[in-house]
């Protein structure tokens, strides 16, 4: 589980062990682990190295092994730390690529590559996709990602939507769970399902997408304003993987008609993926994109759990929310699940 660390699994086993048995010498661990003495000497070094274990004179392996938590919260600060250098060498690789980029396109002709196509505008955009809804055939997808929109946007999609409907398409459309609390989206979610279109909401999404006929896709070139421009892919893989992520979403959201409900562990679909994202890692106002609801919204939600939790930070909210259930272990990256938890047994 520590591999992606660094950690061999023989250098796991003597840190586990070490936790378990704070009494056993080099000659102990040897014997628990069926190893030699330098072996264990071996990664009880690699251990040290990466701060798992701290020297100590009163333990007869000469070693002390961290508590899991802080050992933990240490190589995921030298991580972030490697992290923000990668990062910058990658801008720095970026910035080189587009000049070179720019200065090859002035000599070739541009390259054409029918699996993708690029939209600028809004203008441009509204008619590639009034063109796919005159030219559907079976079925239209989406994922309407993002906060509310204007009364008057959701009006106008209604001409198209009933020509669709009227042809016997198939229409599955995800909104947010937040836009429940929107009255203008509230009244087009229902006026859709009043006329045959399927409606169901989740807690997040991932992106705003269009997929017609399984065939070809419409996704933003920029989540942070799908105005700007958006690309059609027309790639049989890429659509192909597009689809299986919307049935994924689509299986597990709330139909129109349903209210909003609590499970088992006593949370609502949204605070369970709120649970879910800051185990990823995601910043308030990351969640709160995701979500559809403005920044204090998606902090109060955080701050709400973390104090159910008893959670003094994020990386405790994490492991703490596994320990209770919160988050199936299934869907814990392994570096994120806790020393001690079911997945270790």
């Amino acid at each position: 589980m520590l591999d992606i660390f660094g950690l061999d699994a023989l250098s796991e086993e003597i840190y586990r062990l070490m936790l378990t048995h704070p009494d056993k010498g080099v000659e102990g661990l040897a014997d628990l682990v069926g190893t030699t003495e330098a072996q264990v000497r071996r990664a009880l070094e690699c251990l040290s190295e990466l701060s798992l274990v701290s020297t100590s004179e009163q333990d007869l392996s000469g070693f002390r092994a961290l508590n899991p938590e802080t050992a933990m919260e240490l190589l995921l600060a030298q991580q972030q730390s490697e992290l923000t250098v990668a990062q910058m060498r990658l801008d720095a690789t970026k910035a080189a690529a587009v000049k070179l980029v720019a200065a090859y396109s002035s000599l070739c002709p541009p390259y054409d590559d029918r699996d993708f196509e690029r939209l600028v505008g809004p203008e441009e955009i509204g008619r590639h996709l009034a063109g796919f809804a005159a030219l559907a055939e079976t079925e239209v997808m989406t994922f309407a990602h993002g906060g509310a929109h204007p009364e008057e946007e959701l009006v106008a999609s209604r001409t198209p939507n009933v020509m669709l409907l009227e042809r016997g398409i198939r229409m599955r459309t995800l909104y947010l769970d937040s836009l429940r609390n929107h009255q203008p989206t509230l009244h087009h979610m229902r006026w859709l399902s009043d006329r045959g279109a399927e409606v169901r909401t989740a807690a997040s999404l991932p992106v705003r997408m269009v997929i017609v006929d399984r065939c070809q896709a419409v996704l933003p070139m920029r989540s942070a304003d799908a105005r700007v421009g958006a690309v059609v892919i027309r790639s049989e893989a890429t659509v192909a993987a597009l689809c299986a992520l919307f049935e994924a979403k689509w299986e597990k959201a709330t139909p129109f008609g349903s209210g909003p409900t609590v499970d088992d562990r006593g949370l609502s679909v949204q605070e369970a993926e709120v649970i879910r994202l800051l185990a990823e890692g995601l910043t308030d106002q990351a969640i709160a994109k995701r979500l559809g609801v403005s920044d204090r919204t998606a902090r109060r939600i955080a701050a709400e759990l973390m104090e159910r939790l008893n959670a003094r930070s994020r990386f405790e909210a994490g492991v703490r929310a596994v320990q209770r259930g919160w988050i199936p272990l299934e869907q814990v990256p392994d570096q994120a699940a806790p020393v001690g938890s079911d997945r270790d047994q």
